[in-house]
């Protein structure tokens, strides 16, 4: 009776462990696995890494938030087919490979106004796609 008790109970705790382990969808930077408020949020975030100053103590904070939530949006919809078919994703990959490019090859220089330039275009125009395909 024992035996079969203690056996229940282990089975009820790793159900229980288990379950709370993946009710929180959530990831480190915050991400909940709604594709289009995860985009939104990865959006603001690249934008506010863009627009702070280079070499001010708010770049550094803005440019670490922005990369793990990158890392993170990339991880979490990179193998997902009804994702990486929207626009809204192909547009946001565009803008973060020219970001990782200019960070890859320059890695201690500002970024210049025109890829700034190009990644406000890109990044709004993945705002709009976003409308659209709530519609």
């Amino acid at each position: 009776m024992k035996r079969r008790f203690a056996g229940f109970l282990a089975m009820v705790l790793v159900a229980v462990l288990t379950l709370t382990g993946c009710s929180s969808m959530t990831t480190p930077s915050g991400l909940t696995g709604n594709y289009r408020q995860d985009t939104l949020a990865l959006v603001d975030s690249i934008k506010t890494a863009i627009q702070v100053p280079a070499g001010s103590p708010e770049a550094e904070v803005a440019q670490a938030a922005a990369r793990t939530m990158i890392n993170d949006y990339a991880a979490l919809y990179r193998r997902q087919p009804q994702v990486t078919t929207l626009n809204s994703y192909t547009t946001v990959r565009t803008a973060l490979n020219s970001l990782a490019g200019h960070y890859s090859s320059y890695p201690n220089r500002p970024l210049p106004e025109n890829l700034k330039g190009r990644l406000n275009q890109e990044l709004q125009q993945v705002e709009a796609y976003l409308q659209r395909e709530a519609s």
